[in-house]
């Protein structure tokens, strides 16, 4: 036994060393930015003991099996939608094309899977109050159909009231199809969607489903917040199901969100980007449903659904192209700033254009390794001519996109790398000039309440402190 248990040991250094090669060759093959594929090569070949199962983890960028689910759902969704009328929508589309603000956007239209329809109807929602007021009043009039998706739900006074709420229309006979991310709301209770299910809710959770590899996709997360009922009146936005992001939950009360009410053409592109989700979890389709007729007129809406299984980096590059579409300003506002370069250098050429950058940040951290290097890059866009502003009342969620006078995007994404290659995220574009100013006006009040970051504030932060942002900033690619 003595004598066999060195060479076993041997073996096992060396089947961890070839692994560690055949992951560090995967790395170069797979990994979408250079920098991470170095970083993950080099550490795979020299320490394989302590990054091969991170690597498994975190390493990969592209989520395979929602891919092959996108396709068989594609191909369900054809034979679907055959029976729908689907003129009004195209007609919606071709006339989309004659916007001069969304041909700035010279990309859009292969970016996102989904066209630009016109004659939408959109609202602004201001905090929880006003976005879940709304959201419970449109599902209390439903009929036909409820589609509800979120990244967090909470079993507190808000998910009590959505639970019951969803509860009392099942029993009315309405079909409800609740969607949630499994690791998002991972402290949700076995009893919560229990109860949901023996009320004749359907419920699914957003997961890695079974299989060798999809099992260590635990990186990629559904953080898209998406409620259709009936197929006419759809939101999209920041907000998750809990009571802080009513307000009502210390330390980061009050809480700073804001969601879009939408009704229109593009309401059906909200239902495809849920079926795909959920066909993913369930590979069944939920009822998709088209009005006969849309509002004689209204506004130009794109929506943009991005993530782990597309072509592109969608969401980063969707940023990239906002900021270079931006002659006059370019208003942003994020919990999170850990741009990748190219993101970072739109920001830097437009300042040289003369373009009126700002970033809107919280003052106060929800996740300090995030908040330690979104600092470090604050300082870094101040100096390179961004305007970046601090909230000061409390924590800042939303994420919103105010490009010149017409352009603006609000939904789920995030300005950093998780929501540019790792989250499935959703935002919802709209040309309007109307709705622009809505949004200015929401931004400036925002602007009133913070504080300016001065260029020389970085200069005062302590040695110890600006060690620490920069290991974060070293690590920010997996954050």
């Amino acid at each position: 036994m003595d004598y066999f248990g060195p060479h076993i040991f041997g073996y096992l250094i060396a089947l961890i060393h070839a692994l560690g090669s055949i992951a560090a060759i995967h790395a170069v093959l797979t990994v979408r930015t250079a920098q991470g594929s170095i970083a993950w090569a080099l550490s795979l070949i020299f320490i394989p003991y302590l990054t091969l199962i991170p690597y498994l983890v975190f390493g990969r960028s592209t989520f395979d099996g929602y891919i092959k689910a996108r396709r068989q759902a594609n191909e369900q969704m054809r034979l679907a939608i055959s029976e729908l009328n689907w003129r009004p929508w195209v007609e919606e589309a071709l006339t989309a094309r004659a916007s001069s603000a969304y041909a700035s956007l010279r990309a859009m239209p292969k970016l996102g899977r989904m066209p630009c329809l016109a004659n939408n109807e959109v609202e602004l929602l201001v905090n929880g109050s006003a976005t879940f007021n709304a959201i419970f009043q449109a599902i209390e009039q439903a009929r036909e159909a409820v589609l509800i998706q979120f990244f967090i739900i909470h079993d507190d006074r808000l998910g009590q009231r959505l639970r019951d709420l969803l509860l009392k229309k099942a029993a009315e006979g309405v079909p409800i199809y609740l969607l949630y991310d499994r690791i998002g709301s991972h402290a949700l209770p076995h009893a919560y969607v229990q109860a949901l299910r023996d009320g004749g809710v359907e419920v699914k959770a957003f997961a890695t489903r079974s299989g060798w590899l999809n099992r260590f996709q635990v990186n990629f997360r559904n953080h898209r917040k998406i409620v259709v009922v009936d197929g006419v009146v759809g939101f999209v936005g920041g907000h998750n199901v809990g009571d802080e992001y009513m307000g009502e939950k210390p330390p980061l009360a009050p809480w700073r969100d804001t969601h879009v009410k939408v009704r229109g053409p593009v309401v059906a592109c909200m239902q495809e980007s849920f079926a795909e989700d959920w066909f993913w979890a369930a590979r069944t389709l939920p009822p998709l449903i088209l009005p006969d007729e849309y509002p004689a007129d209204g506004v130009l809406c794109q929506l943009l659904a991005s993530g782990p299984a597309d072509a592109y980096e969608t969401c980063s590059l969707f940023f990239v192209e906002a900021i270079h579409a931006a002659t006059q300003r370019v208003w942003i506002t994020s919990p999170y700033f850990v741009p990748d370069e190219a993101v970072f250098a739109a920001l830097r050429l437009a300042v040289l254009r003369g373009v009126d950058v700002r970033l809107l940040l919280p003052s106060r951290p929800d996740h300090r390794i995030v908040y330690a290097a979104s600092s470090l890059y604050a300082f870094e866009a101040v100096r390179a001519g961004v305007r970046v502003f601090r909230y000061r009342p409390g924590f800042l969620h939303q994420k919103v996109v105010l490009i010149d006078s017409e352009i603006s995007a609000i939904g789920s994404a995030n300005l950093d790398n998780r929501s540019f290659r790792l989250n499935f995220e959703v935002m919802l574009l709209t040309v309007d000039s109307d709705f622009a100013a809505a949004v200015e006006h929401m931004l400036n009040e925002d602007f009133a309440l913070s504080d300016e970051v001065a260029k020389g504030e970085s200069r005062e932060i302590h040695r110890l402190q600006q060690v620490g942002m920069r290991i974060a900033r070293l690590i920010s690619p997996i954050l």
